[in-house]
């Protein structure tokens, strides 16, 4: 028995029979809505990437100022108290800043508190605060509790002496 090679026209579809050739107009759509939902997510997920990256960078670049102006504060040698602000000038123009130092209750202590800010905005980026202990103003301080206690007691022996003179 010989059998013949199947050929296009042997090929066809009869009537009453089905045969899948090829992807039907619903499968494709199907894989287009999957595909552009992947798409869209992976849009939405590089974005969100990105936006985090450049407020990290944001934050990185304030804290690193912050800490600059207080070790310049540090480097000056003496604290004076009160508030300055500036801008960070012209290389990192997105930023301003705000310096505060007070006294504490401690002879000699202060609290620095250094405010990065968005200079556009005035929302508040990045705050460092630090204890800064200055050594003149605690010597002064000192020195004057020192005679101010000298002053006492030569005055007590001068009154104990005055009584026992009478």
């Amino acid at each position: 028995m010989i059998t013949e090679r199947p050929t296009p026209a042997t090929n066809r579809v009869r009537p009453g029979q089905t045969r899948a050739l090829a992807f039907s107009l619903i499968e494709v759509m199907c894989a287009i809505l999957i595909l552009g939902i992947a798409l869209v997510g992976l849009t939405q997920g590089i974005t969100s990437a990105l936006v985090s990256s450049k407020e990290s960078e944001l934050q990185s670049t304030a804290a690193l100022f912050a800490a600059g102006k207080i070790e310049m504060v540090r480097a000056d040698g003496y604290l004076t108290d009160g508030e300055k602000e500036g801008d960070c000038g012209d290389d990192l123009p997105l930023y301003q800043w705000k310096q505060s130092i007070s006294r504490t209750t401690l002879n000699g202590l202060h609290e620095v508190v250094v405010k990065v800010e968005n200079a556009k905005t005035g929302t508040m980026i990045y705050e460092l605060r630090t204890m800064l202990f200055d050594a003149t103003d605690s010597a002064f301080d000192d020195a004057s509790q020192k005679k101010d206690s000298a002053k006492d007691k030569s005055k007590g022996r001068k009154k104990k002496g005055r009584s026992d003179e009478g």
